[in-house]
Protein backbone atom coordinates (compact mmCIF):
# COMPACT_ATOMS: atom_id res chain seq x y z
CA UNK A 1 0.00 0.00 0.00
CA UNK A 2 1.35 3.41 -0.93
CA UNK A 3 0.88 6.41 1.31
CA UNK A 4 2.60 8.28 -1.48
CA UNK A 5 0.26 7.05 -4.21
CA UNK A 6 -0.51 10.02 -6.42
CA UNK A 7 -3.14 8.34 -8.54
CA UNK A 8 -6.78 8.80 -7.70
CA UNK A 9 -8.91 5.68 -7.33
CA UNK A 10 -11.73 4.77 -9.56
CA UNK A 11 -14.55 7.15 -9.00
CA UNK A 12 -12.44 9.89 -7.50
CA UNK A 13 -12.42 13.30 -9.17
CA UNK A 14 -10.15 16.26 -8.91
CA UNK A 15 -10.46 19.85 -9.94
CA UNK A 16 -10.90 20.27 -13.68
CA UNK A 17 -8.24 21.83 -15.83
CA UNK A 18 -8.69 25.53 -16.33
CA UNK A 19 -8.19 25.78 -20.03
CA UNK A 20 -4.96 25.82 -22.03
CA UNK A 21 -3.30 28.30 -19.67
CA UNK A 22 -1.40 27.24 -16.61
CA UNK A 23 -3.66 26.62 -13.60
CA UNK A 24 -2.82 28.50 -10.39
CA UNK A 25 -0.72 26.54 -7.92
CA UNK A 26 -3.23 27.23 -5.15
CA UNK A 27 -6.99 27.46 -5.75
CA UNK A 28 -8.86 30.57 -4.54
CA UNK A 29 -10.96 28.35 -2.28
CA UNK A 30 -7.81 27.22 -0.46
CA UNK A 31 -6.73 30.82 0.11
CA UNK A 32 -10.19 31.85 1.34
CA UNK A 33 -10.40 28.91 3.73
CA UNK A 34 -6.86 29.62 4.87
CA UNK A 35 -7.89 33.16 5.76
CA UNK A 36 -10.87 31.86 7.74
CA UNK A 37 -8.64 29.38 9.57
CA UNK A 38 -6.06 32.08 10.27
CA UNK A 39 -8.64 34.32 11.95
CA UNK A 40 -10.30 31.44 13.79
CA UNK A 41 -6.99 30.11 15.05
CA UNK A 42 -6.06 33.50 16.49
CA UNK A 43 -9.24 33.20 18.56
CA UNK A 44 -8.77 29.54 19.52
CA UNK A 45 -5.07 29.74 20.34
CA UNK A 46 -5.57 32.77 22.56
CA UNK A 47 -7.65 30.50 24.78
CA UNK A 48 -5.50 27.41 24.33
CA UNK A 49 -2.31 29.27 25.25
CA UNK A 50 -3.60 30.29 28.69
CA UNK A 51 -5.88 27.35 29.42
CA UNK A 52 -3.32 24.92 30.97
CA UNK A 53 -1.98 27.61 33.28
CA UNK A 54 -5.48 28.86 34.10
CA UNK A 55 -6.75 25.39 35.01
CA UNK A 56 -3.70 24.11 36.90
CA UNK A 57 -2.36 27.27 38.55
CA UNK A 58 -5.63 29.18 38.77
CA UNK A 59 -8.21 26.47 39.55
CA UNK A 60 -5.79 23.98 41.14
CA UNK A 61 -6.51 21.13 38.71
CA UNK A 62 -4.22 18.08 38.98
CA UNK A 63 -2.31 16.73 35.95
CA UNK A 64 -4.69 13.76 35.87
CA UNK A 65 -7.69 16.10 35.89
CA UNK A 66 -6.15 18.22 33.17
CA UNK A 67 -5.40 15.11 31.12
CA UNK A 68 -9.04 14.05 31.40
CA UNK A 69 -10.28 17.51 30.43
CA UNK A 70 -7.80 17.76 27.57
CA UNK A 71 -8.91 14.34 26.36
CA UNK A 72 -12.56 15.39 26.44
CA UNK A 73 -11.60 18.62 24.71
CA UNK A 74 -10.21 16.64 21.78
CA UNK A 75 -12.38 13.51 22.02
CA UNK A 76 -15.65 15.38 21.51
CA UNK A 77 -14.24 16.92 18.36
CA UNK A 78 -13.24 13.47 17.12
CA UNK A 79 -16.68 11.94 17.54
CA UNK A 80 -18.45 14.86 15.90
CA UNK A 81 -16.11 14.72 12.89
CA UNK A 82 -17.97 11.66 11.63
CA UNK A 83 -21.29 13.50 11.86
CA UNK A 84 -19.91 16.58 10.13
CA UNK A 85 -18.27 14.62 7.34
CA UNK A 86 -21.28 12.43 6.60
CA UNK A 87 -23.72 15.34 6.84
CA UNK A 88 -21.67 17.45 4.41
CA UNK A 89 -21.59 14.61 1.87
CA UNK A 90 -25.28 13.87 2.35
CA UNK A 91 -26.57 17.43 1.87
CA UNK A 92 -23.80 18.12 -0.69
CA UNK A 93 -23.07 21.51 0.82
CA UNK A 94 -19.71 21.49 2.54
CA UNK A 95 -19.73 25.22 3.16
CA UNK A 96 -23.03 25.09 5.06
CA UNK A 97 -21.86 22.41 7.49
CA UNK A 98 -18.48 24.09 7.94
CA UNK A 99 -20.25 27.39 8.62
CA UNK A 100 -22.39 25.79 11.33
CA UNK A 101 -19.23 24.47 12.98
CA UNK A 102 -17.42 27.81 12.85
CA UNK A 103 -20.53 29.57 14.17
CA UNK A 104 -20.95 27.20 17.12
CA UNK A 105 -17.31 27.64 18.15
CA UNK A 106 -17.66 31.42 17.96
CA UNK A 107 -20.80 31.37 20.12
CA UNK A 108 -18.98 29.41 22.85
CA UNK A 109 -16.18 31.93 23.32
CA UNK A 110 -18.27 34.51 25.26
CA UNK A 111 -19.55 31.73 27.53
CA UNK A 112 -16.03 31.34 28.96
CA UNK A 113 -16.56 34.74 30.60
CA UNK A 114 -19.37 33.21 32.67
CA UNK A 115 -17.71 29.88 33.53
CA UNK A 116 -15.38 30.02 36.54
CA UNK A 117 -15.44 26.42 37.76
CA UNK A 118 -14.42 23.11 36.24
CA UNK A 119 -17.93 21.85 35.42
CA UNK A 120 -19.16 24.82 33.35
CA UNK A 121 -15.76 25.19 31.68
CA UNK A 122 -15.88 21.53 30.63
CA UNK A 123 -19.33 21.98 29.07
CA UNK A 124 -18.28 25.11 27.17
CA UNK A 125 -15.11 23.49 25.88
CA UNK A 126 -17.06 20.41 24.78
CA UNK A 127 -19.46 22.60 22.79
CA UNK A 128 -16.57 24.53 21.27
CA UNK A 129 -14.93 21.27 20.20
CA UNK A 130 -18.26 20.15 18.75
CA UNK A 131 -18.06 23.11 16.41
CA UNK A 132 -14.50 22.21 15.47
CA UNK A 133 -15.52 18.63 14.77
CA UNK A 134 -18.37 19.74 12.51
CA UNK A 135 -16.19 22.01 10.40
CA UNK A 136 -12.96 20.03 10.00
CA UNK A 137 -13.95 17.37 7.45
CA UNK A 138 -16.11 19.66 5.23
CA UNK A 139 -13.33 22.25 5.20
CA UNK A 140 -10.68 19.71 4.20
CA UNK A 141 -13.04 18.26 1.59
CA UNK A 142 -13.42 21.72 0.03
CA UNK A 143 -9.63 22.00 -0.13
CA UNK A 144 -9.15 18.60 -1.77
CA UNK A 145 -12.02 19.00 -4.25
CA UNK A 146 -10.64 22.32 -5.48
CA UNK A 147 -7.12 20.97 -6.07
CA UNK A 148 -5.66 18.46 -8.57
CA UNK A 149 -4.33 15.29 -6.97
CA UNK A 150 -0.72 16.04 -7.88
CA UNK A 151 -0.88 19.27 -5.82
CA UNK A 152 -2.82 18.02 -2.79
CA UNK A 153 0.19 18.14 -0.47
CA UNK A 154 1.02 21.71 -1.49
CA UNK A 155 -2.61 22.86 -1.09
CA UNK A 156 -2.93 21.40 2.40
CA UNK A 157 0.49 22.83 3.23
CA UNK A 158 -0.60 26.33 2.21
CA UNK A 159 -3.78 26.04 4.25
CA UNK A 160 -1.92 24.71 7.28
CA UNK A 161 0.65 27.50 6.96
CA UNK A 162 -2.09 30.14 7.02
CA UNK A 163 -3.81 28.28 9.85
CA UNK A 164 -0.54 28.25 11.77
CA UNK A 165 -0.09 31.97 11.25
CA UNK A 166 -3.17 32.32 13.42
CA UNK A 167 -1.69 29.86 15.90
CA UNK A 168 1.39 32.08 15.98
CA UNK A 169 -0.51 35.31 16.53
CA UNK A 170 -3.00 33.91 19.07
CA UNK A 171 -0.55 33.19 21.92
CA UNK A 172 1.23 36.48 21.24
CA UNK A 173 -2.09 38.34 21.58
CA UNK A 174 -2.85 36.45 24.80
CA UNK A 175 0.58 37.34 26.18
CA UNK A 176 0.10 41.02 25.42
CA UNK A 177 -3.41 41.07 26.90
CA UNK A 178 -2.28 39.34 30.09
CA UNK A 179 0.43 41.95 30.44
CA UNK A 180 -1.81 45.00 30.22
CA UNK A 181 -5.28 43.88 31.40
CA UNK A 182 -6.27 43.91 35.05
CA UNK A 183 -8.49 40.84 34.77
CA UNK A 184 -6.28 39.12 32.23
CA UNK A 185 -8.04 35.81 31.62
CA UNK A 186 -11.49 37.37 31.10
CA UNK A 187 -9.95 39.93 28.73
CA UNK A 188 -8.40 37.11 26.69
CA UNK A 189 -11.74 35.29 26.48
CA UNK A 190 -13.60 38.47 25.43
CA UNK A 191 -11.18 39.42 22.64
CA UNK A 192 -11.19 35.79 21.47
CA UNK A 193 -14.98 35.93 21.03
CA UNK A 194 -14.78 39.03 18.82
CA UNK A 195 -12.08 37.53 16.60
CA UNK A 196 -14.04 34.27 16.18
CA UNK A 197 -17.10 36.21 14.97
CA UNK A 198 -14.93 37.90 12.32
CA UNK A 199 -13.85 34.49 11.01
CA UNK A 200 -17.48 33.44 10.50
CA UNK A 201 -18.17 36.63 8.53
CA UNK A 202 -15.20 35.99 6.22
CA UNK A 203 -16.38 32.41 5.61
CA UNK A 204 -19.87 33.53 4.63
CA UNK A 205 -18.66 36.28 2.29
CA UNK A 206 -15.61 34.84 0.55
CA UNK A 207 -15.74 31.03 0.50
CA UNK A 208 -17.71 29.62 -2.46
CA UNK A 209 -20.30 26.94 -1.82
CA UNK A 210 -18.97 24.50 -4.40
CA UNK A 211 -15.62 22.80 -4.75
CA UNK A 212 -13.98 26.08 -5.62
CA UNK A 213 -13.16 25.42 -9.21
CA UNK A 214 -14.23 27.61 -12.08
CA UNK A 215 -17.24 26.07 -13.76
CA UNK A 216 -16.59 24.89 -17.31
CA UNK A 217 -17.96 27.18 -20.04
CA UNK A 218 -21.28 26.17 -21.51
CA UNK A 219 -21.35 25.22 -25.17
CA UNK A 220 -22.72 27.99 -27.36
CA UNK A 221 -25.72 26.27 -28.81
CA UNK A 222 -29.26 27.44 -29.28
CA UNK A 223 -30.71 24.60 -27.25
CA UNK A 224 -30.34 24.81 -23.51
CA UNK A 225 -28.32 21.97 -21.96
CA UNK A 226 -30.36 19.33 -20.17
CA UNK A 227 -30.65 19.75 -16.42
CA UNK A 228 -28.21 17.47 -14.56
CA UNK A 229 -29.70 14.53 -12.80
CA UNK A 230 -29.80 14.78 -9.03
CA UNK A 231 -27.24 12.34 -7.57
CA UNK A 232 -28.36 9.63 -5.23
CA UNK A 233 -28.10 10.59 -1.53
CA UNK A 234 -25.16 9.29 0.43
CA UNK A 235 -26.19 6.54 2.83
CA UNK A 236 -24.57 5.38 6.04
CA UNK A 237 -23.69 2.02 4.54
CA UNK A 238 -21.85 3.83 1.73
CA UNK A 239 -19.73 5.54 4.36
CA UNK A 240 -19.09 2.26 6.20
CA UNK A 241 -18.08 0.63 2.90
CA UNK A 242 -15.12 3.03 2.70
CA UNK A 243 -13.28 0.86 5.22
CA UNK A 244 -13.20 -1.89 2.62
CA UNK A 245 -10.66 0.17 0.70
CA UNK A 246 -7.26 -1.33 1.64
CA UNK A 247 -5.41 1.97 1.35
CA UNK A 248 -7.86 3.85 3.55
CA UNK A 249 -7.85 1.02 6.11
CA UNK A 250 -4.07 1.13 6.34
CA UNK A 251 -4.05 4.91 6.73
CA UNK A 252 -6.67 4.75 9.49
CA UNK A 253 -4.75 2.02 11.33
CA UNK A 254 -1.49 3.97 11.25
CA UNK A 255 -3.19 7.21 12.31
CA UNK A 256 -4.68 5.43 15.33
CA UNK A 257 -1.44 3.69 16.33
CA UNK A 258 0.64 6.85 16.13
CA UNK A 259 -2.06 8.93 17.82
CA UNK A 260 -1.94 6.59 20.84
CA UNK A 261 1.61 7.78 21.56
CA UNK A 262 1.32 11.47 20.60
CA UNK A 263 0.92 13.45 23.82
CA UNK A 264 -0.98 16.72 23.58
CA UNK A 265 0.74 20.03 22.94
CA UNK A 266 -0.24 21.29 26.39
CA UNK A 267 1.64 18.45 28.06
CA UNK A 268 4.72 19.14 25.91
CA UNK A 269 4.74 22.76 27.05
CA UNK A 270 4.15 21.84 30.69
CA UNK A 271 7.00 19.30 30.56
CA UNK A 272 9.27 21.87 28.95
CA UNK A 273 8.41 24.46 31.60
CA UNK A 274 9.12 22.05 34.46
CA UNK A 275 12.34 20.83 32.85
CA UNK A 276 13.80 24.28 32.15
CA UNK A 277 12.15 26.41 34.87
CA UNK A 278 10.49 28.86 32.48
CA UNK A 279 8.55 31.51 34.39
CA UNK A 280 4.74 31.44 34.28
CA UNK A 281 4.53 34.79 32.51
CA UNK A 282 6.43 33.37 29.53
CA UNK A 283 4.39 30.17 29.32
CA UNK A 284 1.85 31.53 26.75
CA UNK A 285 4.75 32.17 24.36
CA UNK A 286 5.85 28.53 24.17
CA UNK A 287 3.33 27.63 21.42
CA UNK A 288 4.89 30.39 19.31
CA UNK A 289 8.01 28.30 18.80
CA UNK A 290 6.04 25.34 17.47
CA UNK A 291 3.84 27.59 15.33
CA UNK A 292 6.77 29.52 13.83
CA UNK A 293 8.55 26.37 12.65
CA UNK A 294 5.28 24.87 11.41
CA UNK A 295 4.57 28.06 9.45
CA UNK A 296 7.98 28.07 7.78
CA UNK A 297 7.98 24.40 6.81
CA UNK A 298 4.32 23.50 6.10
CA UNK A 299 4.37 24.41 2.41
CA UNK A 300 7.85 22.96 1.68
CA UNK A 301 6.94 19.75 3.50
CA UNK A 302 3.70 19.41 1.53
CA UNK A 303 5.47 20.01 -1.77
CA UNK A 304 8.19 17.53 -0.79
CA UNK A 305 5.55 14.91 0.02
CA UNK A 306 4.02 15.40 -3.44
CA UNK A 307 7.46 14.89 -4.98
CA UNK A 308 9.13 12.07 -3.03
CA UNK A 309 6.13 10.35 -1.42
CA UNK A 310 3.82 11.07 1.47
CA UNK A 311 4.81 7.92 3.36
CA UNK A 312 8.43 9.04 3.73
CA UNK A 313 7.58 12.54 4.93
CA UNK A 314 4.84 11.29 7.29
CA UNK A 315 7.10 8.78 9.06
CA UNK A 316 9.98 11.25 9.20
CA UNK A 317 7.72 13.65 11.09
CA UNK A 318 7.10 11.08 13.82
CA UNK A 319 10.83 10.39 14.03
CA UNK A 320 11.32 14.10 14.76
CA UNK A 321 8.68 13.92 17.50
CA UNK A 322 10.53 10.97 19.03
CA UNK A 323 13.69 13.08 19.05
CA UNK A 324 11.81 15.82 20.94
CA UNK A 325 10.71 13.26 23.54
CA UNK A 326 14.31 12.14 23.88
CA UNK A 327 15.54 15.68 24.51
CA UNK A 328 12.90 16.21 27.20
CA UNK A 329 13.98 12.96 28.84
CA UNK A 330 17.74 12.87 28.70
CA UNK A 331 19.26 16.11 27.39
CA UNK A 332 21.10 18.36 29.89
CA UNK A 333 19.46 21.64 30.86
CA UNK A 334 21.09 23.60 28.04
CA UNK A 335 19.94 27.17 27.39
CA UNK A 336 19.08 26.02 23.85
CA UNK A 337 16.92 23.09 24.99
CA UNK A 338 13.55 24.92 24.70
CA UNK A 339 14.40 26.08 21.18
CA UNK A 340 15.44 22.59 20.08
CA UNK A 341 12.32 20.91 21.48
CA UNK A 342 9.96 23.49 20.00
CA UNK A 343 11.73 23.30 16.62
CA UNK A 344 11.36 19.51 16.51
CA UNK A 345 7.73 19.83 17.61
CA UNK A 346 7.00 22.27 14.78
CA UNK A 347 8.77 20.08 12.20
CA UNK A 348 6.65 17.13 13.33
CA UNK A 349 3.46 19.05 12.59
CA UNK A 350 4.77 20.36 9.26
CA UNK A 351 5.54 16.81 8.11
CA UNK A 352 2.26 15.22 9.24
CA UNK A 353 -0.65 17.62 9.69
CA UNK A 354 -1.26 18.34 6.00
CA UNK A 355 0.33 15.22 4.54
CA UNK A 356 -2.13 12.78 6.11
CA UNK A 357 -5.33 14.38 4.71
CA UNK A 358 -3.62 14.76 1.33
CA UNK A 359 -2.99 11.01 1.30
CA UNK A 360 -6.55 10.24 2.44
CA UNK A 361 -8.06 12.51 -0.22
CA UNK A 362 -6.40 10.42 -2.95
CA UNK A 363 -8.07 7.21 -1.75
CA UNK A 364 -11.77 8.09 -1.61
CA UNK A 365 -14.26 9.17 -4.30
CA UNK A 366 -15.48 12.75 -4.50
CA UNK A 367 -18.99 11.94 -3.25
CA UNK A 368 -17.57 10.58 0.03
CA UNK A 369 -14.52 12.82 0.38
CA UNK A 370 -15.58 14.50 3.63
CA UNK A 371 -16.67 11.17 5.14
CA UNK A 372 -13.35 9.52 4.35
CA UNK A 373 -11.39 12.40 5.83
CA UNK A 374 -13.60 12.26 8.93
CA UNK A 375 -13.05 8.52 9.41
CA UNK A 376 -9.29 8.85 9.59
CA UNK A 377 -9.40 12.10 11.54
CA UNK A 378 -11.78 10.61 14.10
CA UNK A 379 -9.61 7.56 14.65
CA UNK A 380 -6.55 9.73 15.16
CA UNK A 381 -8.29 12.15 17.53
CA UNK A 382 -9.82 9.37 19.63
CA UNK A 383 -6.39 7.79 19.93
CA UNK A 384 -4.97 11.09 21.15
CA UNK A 385 -7.85 11.30 23.61
CA UNK A 386 -6.73 7.97 25.07
CA UNK A 387 -3.13 9.15 25.11
CA UNK A 388 -4.06 12.26 27.11
CA UNK A 389 -5.87 10.18 29.70
CA UNK A 390 -3.06 7.63 29.94
CA UNK A 391 -0.27 10.20 30.08
CA UNK A 392 -2.04 12.32 32.69
CA UNK A 393 -2.59 9.25 34.86
CA UNK A 394 1.00 8.08 34.47
CA UNK A 395 2.29 11.56 35.35
CA UNK A 396 0.14 11.64 38.48
CA UNK A 397 1.12 8.12 39.62
CA UNK A 398 4.76 7.81 38.57
CA UNK A 399 6.02 11.27 37.62
CA UNK A 400 7.01 12.93 34.38
CA UNK A 401 10.09 10.80 33.59
CA UNK A 402 8.47 7.33 33.51
CA UNK A 403 5.36 8.72 31.78
CA UNK A 404 7.38 10.31 28.98
CA UNK A 405 9.67 7.27 28.67
CA UNK A 406 6.60 5.06 28.16
CA UNK A 407 5.27 7.44 25.50
CA UNK A 408 8.62 7.45 23.69
CA UNK A 409 8.89 3.65 23.72
CA UNK A 410 5.33 3.36 22.45
CA UNK A 411 5.97 5.86 19.66
CA UNK A 412 9.06 3.94 18.54
CA UNK A 413 7.13 0.66 18.36
CA UNK A 414 4.09 2.17 16.64
CA UNK A 415 6.24 3.99 14.09
CA UNK A 416 7.92 0.69 13.20
CA UNK A 417 4.52 -0.96 12.73
CA UNK A 418 3.29 1.98 10.62
CA UNK A 419 6.38 1.79 8.44
CA UNK A 420 5.67 -1.89 7.82
CA UNK A 421 1.97 -1.37 7.09
CA UNK A 422 2.65 1.53 4.72
CA UNK A 423 5.58 -0.14 2.99
CA UNK A 424 5.57 0.02 -0.82
CA UNK A 425 3.79 -2.94 -2.32
CA UNK A 426 6.03 -5.27 -4.34
CA UNK A 427 5.61 -4.90 -8.09
CA UNK A 428 3.18 -7.33 -9.63
CA UNK A 429 4.91 -10.11 -11.56
CA UNK A 430 4.75 -9.62 -15.28
CA UNK A 431 2.82 -12.24 -17.21
CA UNK A 432 4.99 -14.21 -19.61
CA UNK A 433 4.67 -12.95 -23.13
CA UNK A 434 2.80 -15.24 -25.50
CA UNK A 435 5.05 -17.02 -27.95
CA UNK A 436 4.93 -15.47 -31.38
CA UNK A 437 3.48 -17.79 -34.03
CA UNK A 438 6.08 -19.41 -36.21
CA UNK A 439 5.88 -17.97 -39.70
CA UNK A 440 5.14 -20.57 -42.38
CA UNK A 441 8.09 -21.91 -44.28
CA UNK A 442 7.68 -20.77 -47.89
CA UNK A 443 9.70 -23.76 -49.08
CA UNK A 444 7.32 -26.17 -47.42
CA UNK A 445 4.45 -27.24 -49.63
CA UNK A 446 1.11 -28.10 -48.01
Amino acid sequence: MYLADRSAPAGAKTAPDRGPGRAPAVAPTVLALGTVSLITDISSEMVTAVLPLYLIAGLGLSPLGFGALDGVYNGVSALVQLIGGHLADRVRNHKLVAGIGYGLSALCKPLLLLAHSLGPISVVLALERTGKGLRTAPRDALISLSTPDRLQGRAFGVHRAMDTTGALLGPLAAFLILGVAVDGYDAVFGVSACVAALGVVVLMLFVPSGAGGTPPPRPRTAAAPPAPERPDPVRLRDAAALLRLPRLRALALCAVLLGLTTISDAFVYLLLQRRTGIDDQWFPLLPLGTAAVFLLLAVPAGALADRIGRRTVFLTGHALLLAAYGLLLWAPAWPALPYLVLALHGMFYAATDGVLPAAVAATVPESLRATGLALVGTGQALARFGCSLAFGGAWTLWGTGPALAAAAAGLLCCAAVAGYVLRPAPPAPCAPAAAAPTPPDPARRP
